[in-house]
């Protein structure tokens, strides 16, 4: 589901306090630590583009349709048959494999499994609905700790990254750092740090579209406090650190996926000689307005 930067995510997981898998170390480009590159990844990756096209058709086509539903209607209807579209590929693929994904109910053994698949079948509702190109689809592997492959599809531009192929961005023509944020409202933290830096700010649809917009340089920073879930984040974060990029949490402690709770509030995915100037800046920012 996840419109915009995927706040409306569901919220019916297990205890904050509940003590979650080790966290996902490396928040530097880890894709070589976690066998990203490796040929079993590659396989896992191949696997993750492959459905992830796969639902990407399938939403296509569905608002293609003569007849097809509208606004919420539509962005519903793409939400539960993009999940069955990716739940019987999966089984399919990876027989008896765990899935945690948005549009499913949680199951609790997954925090036993070495490997699980985190999904969001439409990442960006809302822009969907509307008709827009600005949404994703998310498929990603958590394995034994950390985010072993992924792919994100962008249907609206008919392309899909993945760990296995992702390249690099070209360096930046920019003469300033050009930050991607939500459509509606850019949080306060955001907001200050922008300023704080002279950003530009380059307003746009889902949290999957925004780390995309990074990977393929049209902006060179995504900050994001307002609230997210695993699946938000999951297989964006694969494919950034496949392609050299930072990403952490705001304040650069390492993401954690595969936790109890799945809530994982905030993001930080940039060019990776950006991220102390960046984290510098959170930091002041964030001090600033803990001190009036």
């Amino acid at each position: 589901m996840g419109a915009g930067d995927g706040d409306d995510g569901r919220r019916t997981a297990a205890d904050d306090g509940a003590r979650g898998r080790a966290a996902d170390d490396g928040a530097r480009g880890a894709a070589a630590d976690d066998g990203t590159r490796g040929a079993a990844s590659r396989d896992d990756a191949a696997i993750s583009a492959e459905v992830a096209a796969a639902a990407s058709r399938f939403l296509l086509d569905l608002r293609g349709a003569d007849d097809a539903p509208e606004g919420r209607a539509l962005g519903a209807a793409g939400d539960r048959g993009a999940q069955q579209l990716i739940a019987r590929r999966l089984a399919a693929a990876r027989p008896g494999e765990a899935v945690l994904s948005e549009e499913a109910a949680d199951d609790a053994t997954r925090l036993d499994r070495d490997r699980v698949w985190i999904v969001d079948p439409l990442d960006g509702t809302r822009e969907y609905g509307e008709g827009r190109a600005d949404w994703a689809v998310h498929v990603a592997l958590w394995e034994r700790g950390g985010l072993a492959a992924g792919a994100v599809a962008l249907p609206g531009l008919g392309l899909t990254l993945d760990t296995a192929t992702v390249t690099p961005p070209s360096p930046s023509p920019r003469p300033q750092v050009a930050l991607a944020v939500s459509r509606s409202r850019a949080s306060d933290l955001v907001l200050a740090v922008a300023e704080r830096l002279g950003a530009s700010l380059v307003p746009m649809g889902s949290a999957g579209y925004k780390v995309a917009a990074v990977v393929r340089g049209e902006v060179d920073a995504y900050l994001h406090s307002g609230g997210q879930y695993e699946w938000d984040s999951a297989a964006p974060v694969a494919v950034a650190r496949a392609a050299g990029l930072h990403a952490s949490r705001v304040d650069g402690t390492p993401l954690a996926y595969n936790q109890a709770n799945p809530y994982l509030p905030d993001l930080l995915v940039c060019r990776a000689e950006l991220a102390d100037q960046l984290l510098t800046a959170v930091r002041a920012a964030s001090a600033g307005s803990a001190a009036r």
